[in-house]
C-alpha cells in the first residue's frame, strides 16, 4: 500500500512550525549518545544531567543556597541549549538564533532599578541588593509562547511579591509597570522600529502578588544568560511569554493600566492580560495546541497554561474580551 506525501511550499509554513536547527543537531547529538552508551542507561539518567549548563561555553556564575520550590512542575525539562539559543527577545534581534550572538557582551553591572509611581519608599536599588532580598528558590515552570511553541525551566528566584512588600505601594496601586533598559548601543534591535522601545510590561497588583509571579535572577542553578533577561526579569507562568519583561530597569506602580508594548503594536493581537487560553485564537493561527522545544508533535494547549491555581484571579471576567 503507498502513501503520498504532503510537501509545504516554504512560503506556506509558519515560523512557529519549523524546527529550530539547535532542536535538530540537539536531537543527533542525542540519539549518537544513545548509540553509545545504550538507550536504556540515559533513560534512567536524570535530564538535568546531560544538559548542566557548566558543560556548555555560556555557563554563568553558580548560585548557592537555591531551595526546590514546591510550585514546581515535574515535567521534563528543555535542554539548557535550546532555552538559550530559541529566544524572543527583539532589544536583540527579531530572529530566534540572534539574541544568543548579539548579547554575548552586554554588560549587567553595574545595573540599578528605579522603584517609583504609588509607592511610600521611591527608591532605587542595586541589582545585588535586590538578589538579597529573598533566598533563591528553583522554580521548574511550563511556559507557553503565543507563537505555538513552549519550554520547561528550572527557573531561579524569588516570588515577586517579596519585593512589593518590602517598598510599601500605596491604596491608589492598582498595577505594577515594568520597564526594559533603552540602550541602543548595547542593544542593536532597538535601533530598529519594530516596537515602541523602551520594552514596557504589566501586570495587575493582585496577579504580582501571586505567589507564582517570580523575580526572576537565574535558571540552571546559575546567573541568567544576558539573551534570557540578565540581570533581573519577571516570570509570570499562566501568560503567554511577552508578558515576561527582561533586563528590569524600572518598577512603577500606577493607578491605571499600563500600556503595554505589544499592545501597542498590535491591539488586535496581544492584549493587556495574555492569559494563556486555547479558546481564544491568535487572529493568525490557533492557540489550541502548541509543540514543546525539542519535541515532533503537538499537545493540547491548558487553560491558564495548567496554572489552575490562578482561576480565582479572574472571576466573572470575560476571558475573551479580556485577552
Amino acid at each position: 500500500m503507498g502513501f503520498s506525501m504532503l510537501i509545504k511550499k516554504s512560503a506556506d509554513i509558519r515560523s512557529s512550525e519549523i524546527t529550530p536547527k539547535s532542536i535538530y543537531l540537539n536531537r543527533r547529538t542525542f540519539l549518537a549518545a544513545a548509540g553509545m552508551a545504550g538507550a536504556a542507561g540515559l533513560l534512567g539518567a536524570s535530564l538535568r544531567e546531560t544538559i548542566a549548563p557548566s558543560m556548555t561555553a555560556l555557563a554563568g556564575n553558580k548560585i548557592d543556597g537555591i531551595k526546590k520550590s514546591p510550585l514546581s512542575t515535574t515535567e521534563t525539562i528543555t535542554p539548557y541549549k535550546d532555552v538559550t539559543h530559541y529566544n524572543n527577545y527583539y532589544e536583540f534581534g527579531t530572529s530566534k538564533d540572534e539574541p544568543a550572538e548579539l548579547a554575548k557582551n552586554f554588560r549587567t553591572r553595574p545595573w540599578k532599578v528605579k522603584i517609583e509611581g504609588q509607592v511610600e519608599k521611591k527608591q532605587e536599588l542595586d541589582i545585588d541588593t535586590i538578589l538579597k532580598m529573598a533566598p533563591p528558590e528553583e522554580r521548574i515552570y511550563r511556559h507557553r509562547c503565543v507563537e505555538g511553541w513552549s519550554i520547561v525551566v528550572p527557573w531561579v528566584g524569588f516570588s515577586l511579591s517579596e519585593l512589593i512588600k518590602r517598598v510599601n505601594p500605596t491604596s491608589k496601586a492598582k498595577f505594577v509597570e515594568f520597564t526594559t533598559l533603552l540602550d541602543k548601543q548595547q542593544m542593536p534591535g532597538q535601533q530598529r522600529d519594530v516596537l515602541e522601545w523602551p520594552y514596557v510590561e504589566g501586570l495587575r497588583m493582585d496577579e504580582a502578588m501571586h505567589p507564582l509571579a517570580l523575580l526572576c535572577f537565574g535558571m540552571y542553578g546559575e546567573e541568567l544568560p544576558n539573551q534570557d533577561g540578565a540581570p533581573l526579569r519577571i516570570v509570570v507562568p499562566w501568560k503567554y511569554g511577552f508578558k515576561c519583561a527582561k533586563a528590569i530597569v524600572r518598577i512603577r506602580f500606577t493607578e491605571k493600566q499600563p500600556m503595554n508594548t505589544w499592545n501597542i503594536s498590535a491591539p488586535q493581537e496581544y492584549g493587556f492580560y495574555a492569559n494563556v487560553n486555547p479558546n481564544v485564537d491568535h487572529p493568525r493561527w490557533s492557540q489550541a495546541k502548541e509543540r514543546r522545544l525539542g519535541e515532533f508533535t503537538k499537545r493540547p494547549t491548558l487553560m491558564f497554561n495548567g496554572y489552575d491555581q490562578v482561576a480565582s484571579l479572574y472571576s466573572g471576567m470575560d476571558l475573551k474580551k479580556n485577552f
